[in-house]
């Protein structure tokens, strides 16, 4: 029938030599013992095989079949576990690319977000850098101004100096501790707070410049190893399976000890913007406190030195004032000499005719004197002689007396004329230092734009 196993393999019935299934082969004969043949010098050499002169046989034909089968069936199962293995294999390549496939592209997303990352503090830096240089470069400016500003103050406290020691040259009557001298040595005290304050804003600003260098110094060094790290990241973004840079790198999975964690990379990169940011902030504070230090400055210099040439201006005109008062009182003086010189000389003259009317009248009395003896009597003319004479000489006592306190007079108006011109030099000259020497200094004083450094 057709359900009925092949010949070969293990029989429903028994097999086609009668002998059933479960029998094991036996010997054939006596003379086919299989016995096991052994020695006491060789001891068991083997078990026979039950043969007989015809044949050497081991199994029966059931022993065949079921060999045939055990064959047959582990050829079956070595097949069916190849089939399986090799299914196996199929899907554990296909599950193993699939895993592969989905790591490489979540690794290649990955390195995408973080060459983006990087990216964008990259822009960052860069943009913070380029703000810092322009801050640098606008602290640099102010530093120049400041610079220039304190060259030009050398120049009002030269002139301050200058018209302090020429007003030591005025006479020693003029040596007077007037307003102007109060405006110009107030005026170089303020100049020198003004000096030492600009210094240490100076100094303030060499030093927030060097800060400022140093972070943008570590700016820079921080965009260029982001550059290279973004560099890195873009071409691991761009490596294929296909690609043919890629080489087996042992080690590779190896973590160095210097590497950083993610938050201490934005942590370090935080760190150096906060600096920035704090830098910038203080660098410009100092901009702005150095503008309002010059306006300041150079306000209140300029209106110390309006002060002090007002000063000046009040103390020229007031010695103007004097110096005409003290012509008038020069031309009054020499008007009244002038006068009293010639009442002098009509009271010489005076007293000289008063000497003719005294030569007369004596004349006459010597004359009387020359009478013969009786005639010489003091008769009314002779006494009216002698009152001449005594009147003649009361009147030129007094003319005499006069003319004394004349020349007394003179003197004195000469004494006052020497003073008057002595005083009205020391003016001049006092009027000449402040006016012609000073107000000159003071005419090239800066300007309000040149002190403040512009």
């Amino acid at each position: 029938p057709a359900s009925d196993p092949p010949p070969y393999l293990p029989q429903r019935a028994g097999n086609s030599d009668g002998y059933p299934l479960a029998k094991p082969m036996g010997p054939i004969g006596p003379w086919a013992t299989g016995r096991v043949d052994w020695g006491a010098l060789s001891g068991q050499t083997g078990t026979r095989p039950v043969v007989n002169q015809y044949s050497i046989t081991r199994y029966s034909v059931d022993e065949w079949r079921q060999r045939n089968a055990d064959m047959i069936n582990a050829c079956e199962t070595t097949v069916d576990h190849s089939v399986q293995v090799e299914n196996a294999s199929k899907n554990t390549i296909i599950r193993t690319y699939a895993i592969a496939d989905k790591t490489q592209t979540d690794c290649t997303q990955s390195l995408h977000v973080r060459a983006k990352n990087i990216d964008d503090l990259k822009c960052e830096l860069d943009r913070a850098i380029s703000s810092m240089q322009e801050e640098i470069a606008a602290l640099e400016r102010q530093r120049r101004r400041l610079k220039q500003s304190l060259a030009v103050l050398r120049m009002p406290e030269a002139i301050a100096n200058e018209c302090l020691e020429r007003r030591t040259g005025r006479p020693d009557t003029e040596l007077i501790r007037d307003r102007p001298e109060e405006e110009l040595i107030q005026e170089i005290s303020l100049i020198s707070e003004i000096k030492a304050i600009l210094l240490q804003t100076l100094a303030n600003i060499e030093q927030q410049q060097s800060d400022n260098r140093a972070v943008r110094q570590r700016m820079e060094f921080d965009w260029s190893e982001k550059k290279v790290a973004h560099e890195n990241d873009a071409v691991n973004c761009n490596l294929r399976n296909q690609s043919t840079n890629t080489l087996f790198k042992p080690g590779a999975t190896r973590c160095s000890n210097e590497q950083s964690t993610e938050i201490y990379w934005e942590k370090f990169t935080r760190e150096t913007l906060d600096m920035y940011h704090n830098c910038r902030h203080k660098s410009e504070q100092l901009r702005n406190t150095l503008d309002a230090i010059l306006t300041n400055a150079a306000r209140d210099l300029r209106t110390q030195a309006d002060s002090v040439e007002r000063a000046l201006a009040s103390r020229i005109s007031c010695m103007e004032e004097i110096r005409e008062k003290l012509e008038i009182d020069l031309r009054t003086v020499l008007q009244h000499l002038a006068d009293t010189e010639i009442q002098i000389d009509k009271l010489k003259v005076a007293i000289r005719n008063m000497d003719y009317a005294m030569m007369v009248v004596q004349t006459r009395l010597d004359n009387r004197n020359q009478r013969p003896r009786v005639e010489n009597c003091r008769d009314q003319p002779q006494n009216l002689l002698i009152a001449e004479v005594k009147s003649l000489e009361v009147g030129s006592s007094a003319m005499n007396a006069q003319l004394k306190q004349e020349e007394d007079v003179k003197q004195e108006l000469v004494n006052r004329r020497n003073e008057l011109e002595r005083e009205i030099m020391l003016k001049r000259r006092t009027i000449a230092i402040d006016r012609d020497r000073c107000q000159l200094l003071r005419s090239h004083f800066p300007s309000s734009t040149a002190l403040s450094g512009y």
